[in-house]
């Protein structure tokens, strides 16, 4: 296959997380590490996912969601399927019910054709399609957001909506970050208390650049990914570890306050 059809980590994330929100590096490199995907290694060890490989994640991730099957029953109809490890139209989960669609070059595990997926660069799990901005009307009405909730988030810092003549437009990232805070504010959260938690991710960010900024500084073709990819494994630690901290000081709510 040519190189420039495979796919870092990092822009796998970035393809899968409109159909599957959820989805994260760790949840991918747990897959691997359960032998359910089998990405292959650049020379620096790098994993790189082929299409039939993005489409073998896709299949995967449906079934948990959409049939909640566990991880053995899964790797059960991979291993089992065929001789060629192919994921045949029968066993396509399509949420929609629309099956037996084939793809010339990769199986047809994916519902959604990759070539609708967005094409760019090296993309993290911080990056998404810009032009799929909405307008602040639009925002409201597909969020079910109050519009005095949403000035307090703005007010706040926590979103800084783009000025295009008299519209308002919000990026993909800012409709996550006002839909996670409207469920804090529903829970009774106020938004002030929420701008520490920016801090916090705007300081832990600042730890990672003392390691990225000297590998994009080499004058290497390929220093871009490399930091892109280092910083992928910073945030996913940080995100092991910022976790694992709240629980540990939270565990004193719980009834089992065992450390």
């Amino acid at each position: 296959m040519d190189e420039k059809n495979y796919k870092s980590i990092g822009e796998v994330l970035g393809l899968l997380l409109d159909e599957f929100p959820d989805v994260t590096i760790s949840k991918i490199r747990f897959l691997e590490s359960q032998g359910l995907i089998e990405p292959e290694r650049t020379p620096s060890g790098y994993r790189k996912f082929s299409n039939s490989e993005v489409d073998r994640l896709r299949f995967i991730l449906r079934e948990q969601r959409e049939n909640y099957l566990p991880l053995k029953v899964i790797r059960t109809r991979l291993d089992n399927d065929t001789s060629d490890g192919m994921i045949r139209p029968y066993d396509d989960t399509d949420p929609t019910g629309v099956r037996g669609v084939v793809h010339q070059g990769s199986h047809p595990a994916a519902a959604k054709k990759l070539s609708s997926a967005p094409a760019a660069p090296h993309k993290t799990r911080a990056m998404r399609d810009d032009t799929l901005s909405i307008d602040r009307g639009e925002l409201l009405l597909a969020i079910d957001m109050d519009e005095k909730l949403l000035k307090e988030i703005i007010a706040a810092g926590l979103v800084s909506p783009r000025k295009m003549g008299e519209l308002e437009m919000y990026s993909p990232l800012d409709r996550e970050i006002l839909e996670i805070i409207r469920k804090f504010s529903d829970l009774g959260i106020d938004v002030r208390n929420l701008k520490t938690l920016k801090r916090q991710a705007e300081s832990e960010v600042s730890i990672y650049e003392t390691k990225i900024q000297p590998i994009l500084m080499r004058k290497n073709p390929t220093s871009k990914a490399q930091a892109e990819d280092m910083l992928d494994d910073l945030i996913e630690l940080g995100e092991q570890l910022r976790s694992t901290l709240v629980e540990v000081a939270a565990r004193s709510f719980r009834g089992n306050r065992q450390s």
